[in-house]
């Protein structure tokens, strides 16, 4: 990988016709392993075109360079970037090339195209695979209990119950890592938008709100009630997310509130973390409604400044390919399914991967909250711990939340607020 450099968007093709393509992805691992498994695999197929990847910080300092690169015309050929709101600050259809009903796209599920899509045009294509975003559970523990996998919150609650007496922590909670607090509310966007179809635009237009939407509320009361019921480990507000996945996989918890992402990189270490830990849906209140929330891959997009729009879109079309789904699945271990039609979870994926694939498979999923409305305020975490640890009641924190949402609307001029 070479160091992030000022380099254009391309160049002409060599004197032996071949293309040089410049790749700008973010410098975490995954991303870089993906990366490289992904242009290896296409370059042996494709010898006159060369692809040189570069990185850029992740996170806002990131995101900034991808915005000032694109506004001044000095974008790579190809780039990794988010997809869903943080895809829409990028004005897509002033920078980037719009790929509707290129057939680029005829291998991407259609489920994913919206988050990928300003107005009616698509602007990318899916890289890696989705994750999800619910209970991971002992799979061992539920064997021993003669527990089956909960489809509403009823349920859920007596499985805890039965756990509970049988001597083991019911639910995990992590508050030393903030961030882990918020997967009871943020997961449980799939039963929202099923009782709220337009609750996401509505929120963004700023006329629906956590507190006075039922089901947008009973987030927070998760929260709530599973600490009310004592289901929680002890130390819960010093405990991190490494000791929560190291709990949950010896089984010494049964539940953990969390992503299918937090699995993969433990199988080395723990390789009982692969077929002991699986995943479902956090339950909602009608069981033929179950499903999942997923947070979507990123998507790779072609700005409209490259010079080498052709073979820009050949490597696309590979990317939303089985070939290269197999490629990145040798190089780095799936965390979910992949979103490209044809595109199989290899026989050794963990088994959160395989329980996310039947969510899909069934078209029982929603995209995170935040893949469909940028409105996300950022004191969530701190709410979520407070309302997590008994502190505040569900009620006052959707209501906090409101507010918190309301400041970040305004800043971003939203209509509405």
């Amino acid at each position: 990988m070479t160091a992030l450099t000022s380099c254009g968007s391309g160049s002409e093709p060599a004197a032996d016709g071949t293309v040089t393509l410049k790749f700008l992805v973010d410098n975490g691992q995954g991303a870089v392993d993906m990366a490289k498994a992904m242009t290896d695999a296409f370059m042996q197929a494709n010898p006159k075109i060369k692809i040189e990847t570069e990185t850029r910080p992740a996170g806002s300092e990131g995101d900034n360079i991808v915005k000032t690169r694109l506004s001044t015309g000095d974008m790579s050929d190809v780039f990794l970037y988010n997809s869903g709101s943080l895809l829409q600050a990028l004005n897509p259809s002033q920078t980037l090339v719009d790929l509707t009903g290129d057939p680029v796209l005829q291998n991407v599920q259609k489920d994913f195209l919206p988050v990928v899509t300003q107005g009616d045009h698509a602007y990318g294509v899916p890289a890696g695979t989705a994750m999800g975003g619910g209970i991971l559970y002992n799979r061992k523990v539920y064997d021993k209990l003669g527990l089956k996998v909960p489809t509403t919150w009823d349920e859920f609650m007596a499985n805890n119950d039965k756990i509970k007496a049988a001597g083991i922590t019911p639910v995990l909670s992590t508050f030393k890592d903030t961030w882990t607090s918020q997967l009871f509310v943020l997961g449980d966007y799939y039963n929202v938008q099923a009782a709220v179809p337009n609750f996401a635009a509505d929120y963004t237009a700023g006329k629906a709100k956590f507190a006075t939407t039922p089901a947008a509320l009973a987030g927070f009361q998760h929260l709530a009630d599973v600490k009310a019921k004592g289901y929680l480990n002890e130390g819960f507000g010093s405990a991190t997310a490494d000791q929560g996945m190291k709990l949950l996989i010896e089984g010494k918890g049964a539940h953990y509130p969390m992503l299918s992402a937090q699995v993969p990189p433990l199988v080395a270490s723990m390789p009982q973390a692969a077929t002991d830990v699986g995943f479902f849906g956090i339950p909602g209140t009608d069981p033929a409604k179950n499903g999942a929330t997923i947070w979507e891959p990123a998507g790779i997009y072609i700005p409209k400044t490259t010079k080498n729009l052709d073979a820009a879109k050949k490597f696309l079309a590979f990317v939303a390919s089985p070939a290269a789904a197999d490629a990145i699945s040798k190089a780095v271990q799936p965390a979910g399914p992949y979103r490209i039609q044809g595109a199989k979870l290899p026989d050794n994926a963990v088994q959160v991967a395989k329980d996310l694939q039947t969510y899909i498979d069934k078209g029982a999923t929603a995209p995170a909250l935040e893949f469909v409305s940028p409105v996300k305020g950022p004191s969530l975490e701190q709410i979520t711990v407070a309302v997590g640890s008994g502190l505040t009641p569900a009620a006052e924190g959707a209501a906090q939340y409101d507010k918190d949402v309301e400041k970040q609307a305004k800043q971003l001029g939203l209509a509405g607020w």
